[in-house]
């Protein structure tokens, strides 16, 4: 047996030590149907193991080498030390927010008590759901995540702990902007879990962020399923900022199921991490569906991200847009996997997919593999994936009018981000953002002791002085 077996086994040993001798501890405030999930997901673990790059899915991400580091996981979570306030501070210049807290995977709020905002909104853990909304528990969870071709979703359902369930009933429209902040603040390296369930009603309406951050440089691996579910006519708006550092990794699986006539715009912007895998799948069943899936990826150095996308069109007269954009330099590596499925009675689809890069560096890489399996006639869908160098045309053209040749690059490197910014719906958010993506791109931004968002007072913001519909 070899070394890296040995290690990946090991691995495997605690967790099986942990849910073997702590099932009762684990399934505590467990109501049964989640029990029951919890084993058949850990013998389907058992069975598939760790994914590594032997898989189809997993060839060009090695996931095996953060698996060979030794990890601590914790069943109870820890007391802080701290006030959250005092370890983070999240700011955007005019823009409010319900903030959610998770430390280290665990709720950070009155020990899981309920926030109610507005009439039947609720806001609380999945632990405290278990006792006080099991009736949504036992509707809604585990019912869209899935394992196929991901062991980690078969860990998080057998060992997750903690999370965030957010319910919306029919008819409302919630006022505030909900901000997820999931902070990781470890001595030692951790294999942290969370799950988070969303349940939209009929004609609801909700805008939500959803931050992963570092406060230290401790390596953590970081392992969220997120399920969510659309009504009728419903609106959800969700921004995904994904800041964690160089050491650690991030497996983030997001399960959507759209009614009819509901739409989605989910919007997932990376700026640092060590590796990152998002696998997101969104779901058509009612007629009418529209989902925009977008996506921005900045990397250097080693980092790594793998963004694996599944558009299921089940329904006829459904829409989708998928384009995702990233700029690798130095030896950054990434993957695009698209996939867009038309149903035999999905007709009247209209389902269009991109992805574009920019190698800054010749070790920079990016493996796109967008594709198309359909089963209808009457449908319009289109794919395409491009892999480029900085336009020398378009960095002549700022040349020639006085620009210097880095502020050049930094201006073609923004336009091309540009397109993603501009999706961005809430104002003061799509300005942080702009202003962090231009930091980003002089190599300015990296985690600190605090928000990703946490990135100078407006004063200091900086603007390219040019009027970006001539370039």
């Amino acid at each position: 047996m070899d070394v890296h077996t040995q290690q990946i086994q090991s691995l495997d040993e605690l967790l099986a030590e942990q849910f073997n001798t702590a099932f009762s501890q684990i399934t505590k405030n467990d109501i049964p149907k989640v029990s029951r999930l919890r084993e058949k997901a850990f013998n389907d673990f058992l069975t598939q193991g760790f994914p590594d790059t032997s898989m189809e899915k997993w060839r060009f991400s090695q996931i095996e080498d953060i698996l060979e580091l030794s990890f601590q996981h914790e069943l109870m979570p820890e007391k802080p030390t701290d006030n959250l306030d005092d370890l983070f501070r999240c700011e955007i210049h005019n823009f409010e927010s319900e903030i959610i807290s998770l430390l280290n995977g665990w709720y950070y709020e009155n020990n899981g008590g309920v926030k109610i905002t507005q009439p039947g909104v609720i806001i609380t853990s999945i632990r405290n759901a278990m006792d006080e909304f099991p009736e949504l528990i036992e509707k809604y969870y585990g019912e869209i995540a899935h394992s196929r071709d991901n062991s980690f979703v078969s860990v998080n359902t057998a060992l997750v702990q903690d999370g965030v369930l957010i319910y919306v009933p029919d008819n409302v429209v919630v006022d505030q902007i909900y901000q997820i902040i999931k902070l990781l603040n470890h001595k030692e390296n951790h294999f942290v879990q969370s799950r988070i369930l969303i349940i939209l009603g009929k004609n609801s309406k909700l805008k939500l962020m959803h931050c992963d951050d570092s406060i230290n440089h401790h390596t953590s691996l970081v392992n969220t399923v997120s399920e969510i579910f659309i009504g009728e006519n419903a609106q959800l708006e969700l921004y995904k900022l994904q800041n964690l550092n160089d050491q650690s990794g991030l497996v983030n699986s997001t399960f959507i199921r759209q009614q009819a006539n509901s739409t989605v715009k989910n919007n997932t912007l990376t700026f640092n991490c060590g590796l990152i895998r998002n696998n997101i799948e969104v779901a058509l069943d009612g007629s009418g569906a529209h989902a925009d899936v977008l996506g921005l990826y900045l990397m250097d150095k080693d980092q790594h991200i793998d963004n694996q996308i599944r558009l299921l069109h089940n329904q006829p007269h459904c829409t989708s847009n998928e384009l995702f954009k990233g700029i690798l330099d130095d030896e950054a590596s990434a993957v695009f996997n698209g996939y867009i499925y038309v149903a035999p009675d999905a007709q009247q689809t209209n389902a269009y997919q991109n992805n574009n890069n920019i190698l800054l560096k010749p070790k920079a890489t990016i493996n796109t593999m967008p594709f198309l399996e359909i089963y209808a006639d009457d449908v319009k869908c289109s794919h395409g994936a491009t892999v480029g160098q900085l336009d020398e045309e378009a960095l002549f053209y700022l040349r020639s009018r006085g620009i210097s040749k880095e502020n050049a690059r930094l201006l073609v490197m923004y336009a091309f981000a540009a397109d993603i910014i501009n999706q961005i719906g809430i104002e003061p958010l799509q300005k942080r953002i702009d202003d962090m993506v231009k930091k980003r791109l002089r190599g300015e931004l990296s985690v600190c002791d605090k928000c990703v968002l946490h990135c100078g007072s407006p004063e200091k913001e900086l603007y390219f002085d040019i009027d970006m519909s001539q370039l």
